[in-house]
């Protein structure tokens, strides 16, 4: 009952539990044995432990020193379960990412710069690489400012996160079937992986309730296939969007699920990959954006407010994606498990 090292924070829209990967059991099953105990898994409620009691506050971080020359600190996200024992690496978190670079400099693996701080991050789950740059004045994370984002309450410093190198991180590549459009059931689709496989649908095509949980359920599993992810029955991802026209001035309405619940807003990678997708000629929901004038970040609608993202192509590939965030520390201590 000694207690385990942790700082819990709010990442984007996200909660999550960071740990330094020597503070873990080395071995993968217990330390995920560990982690389900420190979260409250399996529990409705997670009464008994960190959680939140949903999927965008039941996540881990695991931060460790850079095992090569091109980035200062490798980042594992691990997504555990609610009411079921699950322990998944199979996405990362570009919400939790927002606070990487932070939780690096507070445990010393990384140099805070005199007024900001760029920490290259490798995403442990996908091999990319991502930078994170914020405040520190004085040498030290500033986690104050009035940069407001869609989904959280007040404001907070802002965290530009830049991402390199992300067609196809999980699938392999930026269109997995090959086609920029897709038959899944009846269903036109577009699947995308710049980052986070999504399966992009028209609202309109999947109806309405009762049997939409369903319907979801059986187009991700059959486009999981597709994408080559193989039987995705338990699996986070695929995620599941379906776009509408904008209704709020954005220019595309989402509604993300993960992988069959409604999110309250939308995954970061997730939008990035969702904004990709309606870029591409001929894609499904492509003729619903509403594109703002050029140079400007594309304004996702999601039900929690907007999500802005940058998108630079260079001839067919995707160059660079950028995504302003918020981040703050919560608490600093120690969490002790249930035994």
């Amino acid at each position: 009952m000694t207690g385990v090292r942790c700082m819990l924070m709010r990442g984007g829209t996200s909660k999550g539990a960071y740990f330094l990967a020597e503070d873990l059991p080395a071995d993968p099953e217990a330390r995920d044995d560990l982690l389900l105990r420190i979260m409250g898994t399996p529990d409705p409620r997670q009464i008994d432990g960190l959680g939140g009691a949903q999927p965008v506050t039941s996540k881990v971080a695991i931060v460790s020193e850079a095992d090569g020359p091109d980035h200062d600190v490798d980042y594992l996200f691990l997504q555990l379960g609610v009411e079921e024992a699950t322990v998944s690496d199979r996405q990362t978190c570009g919400n939790l990412l927002a606070g990487v670079g932070q939780f690096a400099v507070e445990r010393g693996l990384v140099p805070a710069g005199p007024e900001r701080t760029s920490v290259r991050v490798r995403l442990v789950n996908t091999g990319s690489i991502a930078i994170a740059g914020f405040a520190t004045p004085g040498g030290e994370v500033d986690y104050r400012g009035d940069t407001a984002i869609s989904g959280v309450p007040g404001t907070a410093a802002p965290v530009e996160l830049d991402f390199t190198e992300t067609e196809g991180s999980v699938c392999g590549s930026l269109l997995p079937t090959g086609n920029v459009r897709d038959d899944v059931g009846g269903i036109a689709v577009t699947c995308v992986d710049n980052g986070m496989p999504v399966v992009v649908a028209r609202a309109e095509d999947l109806g309405g309730e009762p049997g939409m949980t369903e319907r979801i359920d059986a187009l991700r599993i059959e486009a999981g296939k597709l994408m080559g992810l193989g039987d995705v029955r338990g699996s986070s991802v695929p995620k599941t969007t379906l776009v509408s026209a904008p209704r709020d001035g954005g220019a595309i309405a989402t509604r993300t699920f993960i992988p069959v619940k409604p999110h309250p807003s939308i995954g970061v990678l997730g939008g990035v990959s969702v904004v990709t997708a309606l870029l591409l000629d001929g894609a499904v929901g492509a003729e619903l954006l509403r594109k703002p004038p050029a140079g400007e970040p594309i304004e996702i609608e999601h039900p929690s407010g907007k999500l802005a993202v940058a998108i630079e192509f260079e001839e067919s590939r995707v160059r660079r994606s950028t995504v302003i965030r918020t981040a703050r520390k919560l608490f600093d201590g120690t969490v002790f498990p249930r035994s």
